[in-house]
């Protein structure tokens, strides 16, 4: 079975919370019909909805088994020229194909250098998505000797955890009495706690709801 923070995972960008500047930057161009042809940098904290808007951009153009999601480590260079020869076809459905790759720090440097030429010719009906931590970004620019020009190609989006402890509490504190894991004594700053002991991440909220934390005072 799924956890909570999967079924509970935002799947439209009016869903997605406490991201007000990464939402707008995105909805502009999912309106604008913008996403073909591009590839986007999605950096912040951990748990602050980077896989989530990463699935909801791959998901405006393509269809869920057109939509390739995979960690870094598995993106090898060989992977990229079977990516490269694959993309060139349009897919069924809504006719796009999209590419997301988390922990993008973790990218290596031959394949890097293979991104580089994808990347310059990216078809109109397909989409990459990078994402990483903020730290992870730091790392991949100081370690990578073509971090830079891979950057460089893509639409770069900043994801934050600051401002976010109300917004995620209520949220997890809505999704806690759904599921009948909140105990009825708990208010909202019971959630804030919770979430400022997590430091904002709502996936480590979620996973301590559903380990029982809310059941008892």
């Amino acid at each position: 079975m799924p956890m909570l923070f999967e079924i509970h995972r935002p799947r439209t960008l009016e869903n997605v919370i406490g991201q007000p500047k990464a939402v707008s930057v995105v909805t502009r161009f999912i309106v604008g019909r913008n996403i073909g042809g591009r590839a986007f940098w999605l950096s912040g904290p951990s748990g602050s909805g980077k896989t989530t808007l990463a699935r909801i951009i791959g998901e405006s153009i393509a269809d869920d088994m057109h939509v390739e999601e995979m960690v870094a480590d598995e993106l090898t260079a060989e992977r990229v020229r079977d990516i490269r020869s694959s993309m060139t076809l349009s897919a069924f459905g809504k006719g796009g194909r999209a590419y997301i790759v988390n922990e993008a720090h973790g990218l290596r440097a031959d394949t890097i250098r293979r991104l580089l030429d994808v990347l310059e010719g990216i078809p109109g009906h397909v989409c990459f998505i990078f994402t990483t931590t903020k730290d992870g970004l730091e790392t991949l620019a100081d370690g990578q000797i073509d971090a830079a020009p891979l950057l460089s190609r893509c639409i770069r989006i900043a994801l934050t955890n600051q401002g976010c402890a109300g917004p995620y509490a209520a949220r997890v504190m809505d999704i806690a009495e759904r599921e009948g894991l909140s105990a009825p004594d708990r208010t909202i700053k019971d959630y804030i706690v919770l979430a400022k002991e997590h430091k904002n991440n709502i996936r480590a909220m979620l996973t301590a709801v559903e380990a029982g934390c809310m059941l008892a005072a």
